[in-house]
């Protein structure tokens, strides 16, 4: 089959959208479309006319013509197939079949029309791929605004949130110099005294380490969370020591629960031939129940260092059943891929690029359907007097997944003091000064797949939220794998190595 043009006409042969797939000139379509009116015979029932040189094929839309130009010798079985096709996309993008509506979503008709057809030969696609293919791009820019988006709104939260951090850190050095007489004024460091330093450590450090309290016996150090970012150094102001203990140790404890759950240690052994299976997760819950929303993006990156390993082809394995939707590279064959699953370059004579990542197969997936949440949180907090009672329960509802690292951070009151700590499981750590209470856990999987929490802290039940999660697992969410590599010549298997990331990007239950 060889397809010439697509086009949609008036009934007097006027041409309204028209997509050449072969070198042809705007005279030369324009005067097959004018003589088509003409060749039609009335009173016959046949969906095709011939001249010496071209046939049509057609179709009556109400007062329009699907019309598909092709050569003599095309099969006519697969030019009525392929111009079905063509008449059941037009509806897609026109409410009406009329020349103003054509006309108005012309742009959006060539783009499917395009993935119909490539070179004069029709692909393998349905209705459903075509409407996937002709909305992934705009999909894509959506989320990468929404991720700009996001991504400046948390700096300017941070920005705020490190602005009350000092100007709280001042207020509680200026009540501390007017309770101590020992602190005196606040422009010496060496007028800071044991007991003073004392009493700052108390109230940063975690509780187990006051057993290195030996330390401050020594005057010339003011304190030991000081001393891990200032020894050594002469600090003029004391407030300008608590911006720099607020710069050292919060990072620190942060990178534990956040940093620590977005990186994966790299492999030791890469071969020639390395892969990265990465997925990321964005989810959003209510506090009641529901899911608001739950995308999963994932992507297969190929890297080849060796340029006699540069041909070749991934098996993959799909086993996922939550109904995603797989998109391949520009210049990956999507022929192969939907008929044998193997990912290989549409020349099969070129080479994957040497020393450079490339990404051949992505996915997304996106739902509403609670079944689908891998890591179930639920808080429950209750008032109870002047104080509010929470309990906070997980439930790894996906139970193939093996999450590491796993950190729930659940907002707390200030200025009220520590909550007190009931039934948990796993361990805790409170940051006074970001106000977070957070829930660590080092593993969570099939064998540990429930656990809860259990705090008392004065507030009203809006204080506890929004509630965040972190975790990072070396086992993807979407069942797909590279199983095999092959050279394109002999199918001989090359060795390979791959790493799997699922990693959060947000999950947060508001």
């Amino acid at each position: 089959m060889v397809l010439l043009a697509a086009a949609v006409c008036t009934k007097a042969g006027k041409a309204i959208v028209s997509r050449q797939f072969v070198e042809m000139t705007r005279t030369r379509i324009e005067g097959l479309l004018a003589a088509f009116p003409k060749l039609m015979n009335t009173g016959k029932q046949h969906t095709f006319v011939e001249t010496e040189s071209v046939r049509y094929v057609y179709q009556p839309l109400e007062k329009l013509y699907m019309v598909l130009i092709t050569t003599k010798n095309s099969n006519i079985l697969e030019d009525l197939e392929t111009l079905r096709l063509f008449s059941r996309v037009i509806p897609e993008y026109c409410r009406v079949l009329e020349e103003s509506e054509i006309s108005e979503h012309c742009f959006d008709l060539i783009f499917a029309f395009d993935e119909i057809v490539a070179l004069g030969y029709r692909e393998n696609v349905n209705l459903a791929q075509i409407r996937t293919f002709t909305e992934m791009d705009s999909h894509e820019e959506k989320v990468f605004r929404a991720v700009r988006e996001t991504q400046e709104r948390e700096a300017k939260a941070e920005m705020r949130r490190k602005a009350k951090e000092l100007q709280q850190a001042r207020r509680d050095a200026e009540r501390s110099g007017k309770k101590l007489p020992a602190f005196g004024g606040f422009g010496s460091a060496g007028m800071t005294s044991v007991s003073s330093g004392s009493i700052i450590t108390d109230t940063i450090v975690e509780p187990e380490k006051p057993k290195m309290a030996p330390a401050p016996a020594r005057p010339s150090g003011p304190s030991k969370a000081l001393k891990l970012g200032a020894r050594g150094k002469e600090v003029d102001n004391f407030v300008d020591k608590l911006k720099s203990e607020g710069e050292t140790i919060m990072p620190s404890s942060g990178k534990r629960g956040s940093d620590a759950s977005k990186v994966l240690p790299p492999p030791v052994n890469v071969e020639s031939v390395h892969l990265r299976v990465e997925e990321k997760i964005s989810l959003t819950c209510g506090r009641d129940g529901g899911l608001q929303n739950m995308e999963v993006l994932g992507m297969v990156t190929l890297r080849v260092t060796d340029d006699k390993n540069g041909r070749i082809r991934l098996v993959i394995n799909n086993n996922d059943n939550k109904g995603l939707q797989l998109q391949t590279h520009p210049n990956v064959d999507k022929k192969l891929f939907t008929a044998e699953s193997v990912i290989g370059l549409k020349n099969p004579e070129k080479s994957f690029p040497l020393n450079n990542d490339v990404g051949v197969l992505k996915w997304r997936l996106q739902t509403t359907d609670e079944s689908l949440i891998p890591l179930t949180i639920n808080c429950w907090p209750s008032e109870s007097g002047s104080s509010c009672d929470v309990n906070i329960e997980y439930e790894l509802q996906e139970e193939s997944l093996e999450l590491n690292d796993v950190v729930i951070s659940i907002p707390v009151p200030s200025g009220v003091g520590a909550p007190v700590i009931g039934d948990l499981d796993g361990e805790y750590k409170h940051d006074s000064r970001r106000n977070i209470l957070e829930w660590c856990l080092p593993v969570i999987d099939a064998n540990n797949k429930t656990g809860s929490l259990e705090f008392s802290i004065a507030g009203q039940p809006n204080d506890f939220f929004p509630v965040n999660v972190s975790f990072v697992s070396k086992r993807n969410y979407c069942d797909i794998q590279v199983t095999k590599v092959t050279h394109v010549d002999g199918d001989n298997s090359v060795k390979f190595s791959s790493e799997t990331s699922f990693v959060v990007d947000k999950y947060e239950i508001l």
